[in-house]
């Protein structure tokens, strides 16, 4: 039985019905944004992973652009540093020129921050001028920008953690963070999509529970990458380093050890680390099924296609994972896994959204 849907429009207010100069100019602004969001989160995670993150003791969204430019400038950075735990209790004796090499890390990060602020607020203004954004968008990217500027206090905020006695940022505000942006690429890459010129979209024999899945697949994902910060704000990849096993057992002892229970969900290495593995595994049989039920199911070409690169994504993405934590997480797999996670995210977002115009 073949059933043809009306396209995109209507109660759900998908695509436009045209791709016009300005509209594409929009699209690719935004997938460009999107792109630079990679970009961020792979250089955070470097940042994180080298140890650099507080080496900026302060936050100065302005003038810290500017970086230290005479010997005399670099001693006083130098020294704030040398005031915190992290350099007393991690990094004491470290040279000028090795404090150097964590400084621009951060900087680079922050820098790259600024770059995207304004690589979205201004086309943003251009375009409301001169009235290129469609009204239905319109409060959807003011929330974009707005969860920008949360996002640039929320990453201080997770810095701050890191400035009084301990010697790295707290597990909770790095996992905030990182979902934070997660949360901001989804609603770019789905702008993106609901600006696509609209197409005859068709089902063959596709369940209706793959549609509704679609959705919990992209939820999964993104508490998946809340997982992933806890693990790495914990360093919770640097033990049980085996797998499929965790120290020889299905279920390791001492998983909940912690009182009160639901401590051990954020503040239990061990613990964070096997939640990791498990929803990896549900999220992996989901966006297999969904791939197998799409490629086999659907007329359409969008759904085939996104259904296609979802489950050939997670395979490559739960290898990587495998691969890193065997390892014991050398920085290039370890940004490989990050950048994957989200790579994989958009193409659940794709799904979901090419499932919506057929159902």
């Amino acid at each position: 039985m073949q059933v043809r849907a009306a396209g995109v429009t209507g109660a759900r207010g998908s695509a436009a019905t045209g791709d016009d100069g300005t509209t594409l100019a929009v699209r690719i602004w935004l997938w460009c944004v999107a792109g630079l969001v990679i970009a961020m989160v792979t250089v955070g995670g470097a940042t994180r992973l080298t140890g650099s993150g507080l080496s900026i003791t302060e936050w100065k969204p302005i003038l810290g652009a500017i970086p230290p430019l005479s010997l005399a400038d670099w001693q006083e950075a130098f020294d704030k540093y040398r005031q915190i735990a992290q350099y007393k209790l991690v990094n004491k004796g470290m040279s000028l020129d090795a404090f150097k090499v964590i400084y621009w890390w951060e900087w680079g990060h922050r820098q790259l921050g600024r770059f995207i602020g304004i690589a979205y607020a201004l086309p943003f203004a251009v375009f409301m001028l001169r009235g290129a954004i469609p009204a239905r968008i319109k409060s959807k990217l003011w929330l974009l920008f707005a969860l920008g500027g949360l996002q640039g206090f929320m990453g201080w905020y997770m810095v701050q953690s890191g400035l009084t006695d301990r010697v790295d940022v707290s597990q909770y505000r790095l996992a905030v963070h990182l979902t934070l942006a997660a949360m901001i690429f989804v609603g770019l890459v789905w702008i993106a999509l609901d600006l696509a010129p609209r197409r005859d979209a068709r089902l063959n024999v596709l369940a209706p529970r793959a549609v509704a899945w679609s959705g919990w697949l992209v939820g999964l994902i993104l508490m998946q990458i809340f997982l992933g910060a806890l693990v790495a704000g914990m360093k919770a990849g640097l033990a049980h380093n085996t797998w499929p096993l965790m120290d020889g057992r299905v279920i390791p002892p001492g998983l909940f050890v912690m009182s009160p229970w639901w401590l051990n969900l954020f503040e239990n290495a061990l613990t964070v680390q096997f939640d990791h593995r498990v929803l990896a595994y549900v999220v992996a049989g989901l966006a297999l099924w969904q791939g197998l039920i799409a490629v086999r199911g659907a007329d359409d070409e969008q759904v085939r296609q996104s259904g296609f690169a979802l489950a050939g994504l997670v395979l490559a993405q739960v290898a990587l994972g495998i691969w890193t934590l065997l390892a014991q997480v050398p920085l290039g797999l370890a940004l490989a896994h990050q950048a994957v996670a989200f790579v994989l995210l958009g193409v659940a977002v794709w799904h979901r959204h090419a499932l919506r115009a057929v159902r």
